[in-house]
């Protein structure tokens, strides 16, 4: 039996980290409107649970594989997803799990400088028999690595 799962990861700002990694990857950031309009219509939510245009949480964004299916009534993603939910607490130590982009030598220089642009710092380049990546942090310092 396979389950359906998603990534979940703790940020201070969702709704920048979901913009963020909607550009690294080349993923839709998720319009939830239809939900949050039932939610609000059934007074289930006030307004200050959702964001001004009604596409989103205030405490929650993800975003999508633009080729996998979405839930009409729902607006979430049904494959490859990534949700961003706010924590009060800060990042304070090393990640236990992380992302790995894979870009090839080729572009990897290239991916790394368009993801610098876009907010992220390089922490190291690492180069050892098997293995040549650069390992990067996002705006908020989650560490990724571009293969």
């Amino acid at each position: 039996m396979t389950l359906e799962w998603k990534l979940v990861v703790d940020s201070a700002d969702p709704h920048a980290q979901a913009a963020f990694w909607a550009e690294a990857l080349g993923y839709e950031v998720e319009d939830n409107s239809v939900l949050v309009g039932r939610l609000l219509a059934g007074g289930v939510v006030g307004e200050d649970a959702v964001t001004p245009d009604h596409t989103a949480f205030r405490t929650l964004r993800a975003v999508r594989h633009p080729g996998d299916p979405v839930d009409p009534d729902t607006g979430t993603g049904l494959g490859r997803r990534i949700l961003f939910q706010a924590v009060p607490e800060p990042k304070t130590g090393k990640n236990r799990l992380h992302i790995d982009l894979h870009a090839g030598p080729e572009r990897r220089d290239a991916e790394v400088d368009r993801l610098k642009a876009l907010g992220a710092t390089v922490l190291h380049v690492v180069r050892e028999p098997g293995s040549h990546h650069v390992t990067m942090a996002d705006p908020e310092g989650n560490e990724f690595d571009v293969q």
